[in-house]
C-alpha cells in the first residue's frame, strides 16, 4: 500500500536530516528503507521528485547556507565539513552552482542586513515580506526581567492591539512525537493544517494516545522558505506520544530535541502567524544576546481555536538559541 511506502521514505528523510555529516550511501539508506538499493533509488525519485543524491546535496547546501548566516564565527571550511562535504573546494563549487554566488559573498550580503534577516533561517517567513521600518530598528520595546520563581530570563512587549507577548529563555524537554508530514507550500493554508491534524488525531484517538492536557500538539518546520523552494518545504504536524509508540503508514515518529529555547507566547488570528514569527526572529532575537541554534524550531498549540471566544490561536513559538 502507498502508506507503507510513504512511511519508509519518511524514515529515510528523517535519517538524512539527522546525519548530514555522515557518509550517506545508497546502500545504507536502502537498508533504512528496507528496500533493495536498485528498487529504493527508483522509488525515492518517484515519490520525492529528486534523486537520492540530489536530495542529500540540496539539504546539505541549504543547511550550510543557514549556518553561514547564523554562525559568523565559524569558518566556511568548518561549516562545509559539518555538513558532509569532503573538501572546501567541493563545497565552494557546489554552493556557487546552487546559489549563484560564493559562500563568502552569501555570508557577507546576508550579514549586512543581519538584524532584519534573522527570521530567514529559523524555518518560517514570507518571500514577499514588506519592511516598513529602518534597518536595525525594532517597532516594539521589550522590557526585561528575571522571573522570580523560575529564574529564567523573560521579556515582555505589547502588540498593536495592546496584547501582552512574553518571551522566556528556558530549557525545553525532548519530545517523542508521532507526525503527519507535508512536502510543499503551506503558508496561509489553514485547510492543509486542519486536514493533517484530523488525519493524525483519527489515528491517535483509537489507540488511546490523546490524553489532554498531557498530550501536546506541535507544528515542526524543517526548511527555510527563503532558501528552499516552496514545493520542497517539509512541515510536520505532531502530537507527543510515549517512547516506543508503534506507528504505521503515513504516520511517522521522531524525536524533537530539547535544550535551550526562547518560548514566545501569543494569541493570534489565523493570518497573524507570519507577523509573530517576524517579531521573535527579526525584532526580539537581535537585541537578546542570543543567536539561533541548529535544532528544530516549532510551535506548540495551546488551545482549540474553535473554543476560544474570539477564535484566537493560543500558541508558543519555540526557537532554539545559544549565546551570541
Amino acid at each position: 500500500m502507498r502508506e507503507e511506502y510513504v512511511s519508509r521514505i519518511n524514515q529515510v528523510i528523517d535519517y538524512i536530516a539527522s546525519n548530514l555529516d555522515d557518509e550517506l550511501s545508497l546502500e545504507k539508506l536502502a537498508r533504512v528503507a528496507n528496500f533493495s538499493p536498485f528498487h529504493f533509488h527508483r522509488i525515492f525519485k518517484s515519490m520525492v521528485g529528486e534523486t537520492l543524491f540530489q536530495f542529500i546535496q540540496r539539504v546539505r547546501l541549504e543547511k550550510a547556507a543557514m549556518r553561514l548566516i547564523a554562525n559568523p564565527s565559524k569558518t566556511i571550511t568548518e561549516i562545509a565539513f559539518d555538513h558532509g562535504f569532503s573538501s572546501s573546494a567541493t563545497f565552494a563549487r557546489s554552493f556557487k552552482e546552487a546559489f549563484g554566488q560564493s559562500a563568502s559573498r552569501w555570508r557577507a550580503s546576508h550579514s549586512a542586513n543581519h538584524r532584519l534577516s534573522e527570521d530567514e533561517f529559523v524555518g518560517i517567513n514570507s518571500k514577499n515580506r514588506k519592511l516598513n521600518r529602518k534597518v536595525g530598528q525594532s517597532s516594539h520595546r521589550f522590557s526585561y526581567y528575571i522571573d522570580s520563581s523560575t529564574r529564567n530570563q523573560t521579556w515582555r512587549t505589547e502588540t498593536m492591539d495592546k496584547k501582552q507577548v512574553t518571551f522566556e529563555v528556558k530549557e525545553m524537554p525532548e519530545y517523542e512525537v508521532a507526525y503527519v508530514r507535508n512536502i510543499g507550500p503551506y503558508k496561509g493554508d489553514a485547510d492543509l493544517f486542519r486536514g493533517m491534524f484530523t488525519k493524525l488525531m483519527t489515528w491517535a484517538g483509537p489507540r488511546g494516545l490523546l490524553r489532554f492536557p498531557e498530550t501536546l500538539a506541535l507544528c515542526v518546520y524543517h526548511d527555510d522558505p527563503k532558501i528552499t523552494d516552496e514545493s520542497k518545504l517539509r512541515t510536520d504536524v505532531c502530537i507527543t506520544v510515549p517512547q516506543g509508540t508503534e506507528v504505521d503508514g503515513e504516520i511517522g515518529s521522531m524525536t524533537v530535541p530539547g535544550g535551550k529555547f526562547v518560548v514566545a507566547h501569543f494569541e493570534l488570528n489565523v493570518d497573524e502567524y507570519e507577523e509573530a514569527w517576524n517579531m521573535v526572529c527579526g525584532e526580539w532575537l537581535p537585541d537578546s544576546g542570543y543567536q539561533p541554534d541548529d535544532r528544530l524550531c516549532y510551535e506548540i498549540a495551546r488551545n482549540n481555536p474553535d473554543e476560544h471566544p474570539q477564535k484566537k490561536h493560543v500558541v508558543d513559538i519555540c526557537v532554539p538559541v545559544r549565546p551570541l
